[in-house]
């Protein structure tokens, strides 16, 4: 076997395989790899083409005491949270109550009931009020209704009270007539105080008369006479017919037998009162008890 021959054949077929797996392995990795540079390529390197996939790790894949941790972190957010979302529930829900009621007419007032009324009429005492129907009942300001239906002259006390969903309840405490004052062709009936609150075309029988110029509780003469009236023990009002007031020092009382008891001023009127009571067994016109220390009889 000759050395030139065997030389021959052996490196042909490697140099034919070597050349033709170069271009076809340097092809593959010049498209799968792109790491080397081609005869193409202008001196630019390409990056690898990569394709990226999110995948959901299983929950084996993380450790217990990372889920033990991630799930105390997440019961801290929510504890801490949980106040704040209890404290927007309740302005919410309080905001939702206070707009309902005051400033919607589902809790308006759609009835005034009026109690204690006998000198005035229900009817009244609502127009005194002003109270438009469908107000919400929590605006209304009670105060200023109390202090409209007062005006109403037989009123003496008013108090005026929410009653839910829908009522005002006026309770109204009136006037007590002490005494009537000749007025024209009636009399103006007069309270403890003075007041005149209503007028009446004949006096009542219970009532004493007093015989004053501008009754009301500013005028010196009335308020005398009340005073007056205040301390009569009852055998002097049974008999009294009226109260004259001439002056501040000249009133005088006029009794029903036709008697007169001369009474002065007001004052010392417990002492006049029991020095009169005991001189009505007297066969006198006239007594002056204006000095309860020296007494005129006549």
């Amino acid at each position: 076997m000759s050395p030139g021959p065997s030389r021959g054949r052996t490196p042909g077929p490697r140099r034919g395989a070597a050349a033709a797996r170069t271009p076809e392995g340097g092809g593959r990795r010049g498209s799968e790899g792109g790491g080397r540079r081609g005869p193409d390529s202008g001196g630019v390197r390409r990056g690898p083409n990569r394709r990226w996939q999110l995948v959901r790790a299983g929950s084996d894949a993380v450790p217990a005491s990372t889920r033990r941790f991630m799930a105390r972190a997440r019961q801290r957010r929510v504890r801490a949270a949980l106040p704040w979302a209890v404290a927007a529930g309740v302005l919410l829900l309080a905001g939702l109550v206070a707009w309902t009621v005051l400033g919607t007419g589902l809790f308006g007032v759609r009835e005034v009931r009026v109690v204690g009324a006998d000198l005035v009429t229900p009817v009244q005492v609502r127009d005194a009020a002003a109270v438009p129907d469908d107000t919400p009942l929590a605006r209304v300001d009670l105060t200023a209704v109390a202090a409209r239906i007062g005006d109403l002259a037989p009123v003496e006390r008013v108090t005026v009270d929410r009653q839910w969903p829908d009522t005002l309840v006026v309770r109204l405490v009136e006037r007590t007539g002490v005494a009537v004052v000749p007025q024209g062709d009636g009399y103006a009936v007069i309270d403890r105080t003075g007041v005149v609150f209503r007028t009446l075309a004949e006096p009542p029988p219970a009532l004493p008369v007093v015989r004053v110029t501008r009754p009301g509780p500013a005028d010196p003469g009335t308020r005398a006479a009340l005073e007056v009236l205040g301390v009569l023990t009852p055998e002097l009002r049974e008999r009294l017919r009226d109260v004259h007031v001439e002056g501040l020092a000249r009133i005088s009382l006029r009794l029903r037998d036709e008697r007169t008891v001369f009474w002065g001023d007001a004052t010392r009127g417990a002492e006049k009162a029991r020095v009169a009571t005991a001189l009505l067994g007297q066969p006198a016109e006239r007594v002056d008890v204006s000095a309860p220390d020296v007494v005129t009889v006549k």
